[in-house]
């Protein structure tokens, strides 16, 4: 594998949709192959899982179902879209991955933290990212921010209530402090400038280490 895989993760209203953009633009700009993407989604396949997972009407679904169809479309996007580019040397930022998955299907509902991580490393074969900014935010001014967002997609995750959030944060914030150096922590409740330096910061340093 000659790129580099970069996920980006947080909860509801981080921001770190938006930073991902900035932080593409920025690396094309300094004419490095890039490229962006999403989970759930990212492929023709994983996209209609996606609108299958994240359908408001889709309320009675169960769980572990929720779980392996994140894994399902995880492993046709990486199948299809990102292991390609990694291939061809191109530096893949991913908005979500396996930690997403992790801290909501794992924690938050439930199911267990090793046993969603085992599901989905067997549908990546193991594979992991090389670097994750994670954004962190208090759920409160993260679900405040995107009230009423133009453009935004309504999904099930907006109806959940705020514990259920609040349990997404701290699942993060441990995953964050168990891998120091491959998760790193950015202040999402910084003006969005602020956010977009330091990731812009962390992902610079890496690159400077050469450790893709």
């Amino acid at each position: 594998m000659n790129g580099l895989f970069i996920t980006f993760e947080g909860g509801e209203g981080a921001g770190k949709t938006t930073v991902l953009k900035s932080i593409m633009e920025t690396l094309q700009k300094q004419g490095k192959k890039v490229m962006a993407t999403r989970e759930p989604g990212g492929s023709a396949i994983a996209e209609k899982i996606r609108h299958i997972i994240l359908d408001p009407e889709h309320n009675e679904m169960d769980a572990r179902t929720e779980a392996l169809l994140y894994a399902a479309a995880r492993r046709q996007h990486l199948v299809e879209t990102v292991l390609p580019k990694l291939e061809e040397g191109y530096i893949v930022l991913c908005d979500r991955f396996i930690d997403s998955s992790i801290v909501y299907q794992g924690v938050a509902r439930g199911i267990g933290v090793e046993e969603v991580r085992q599901m989905n490393l067997f549908a990546t074969d193991g594979l992991m990212p090389h670097l994750t900014c994670y954004v962190d935010i208090e759920p409160t001014i993260g679900l405040k921010r995107i009230e009423g967002h133009k453009g935004r997609e309504y999904n099930r995750l907006d109806q959940e209530e705020i514990d259920f959030h609040f349990m997404v944060r701290r699942a993060y914030q441990k995953l964050a402090s168990e891998e120091p150096t491959r998760i790193k922590t950015i202040d999402g409740g910084e003006s969005l400038e602020s956010v977009v330096q330091h990731t812009y910061h962390v992902i610079e340093q890496f690159l400077n280490k050469g450790d893709c």
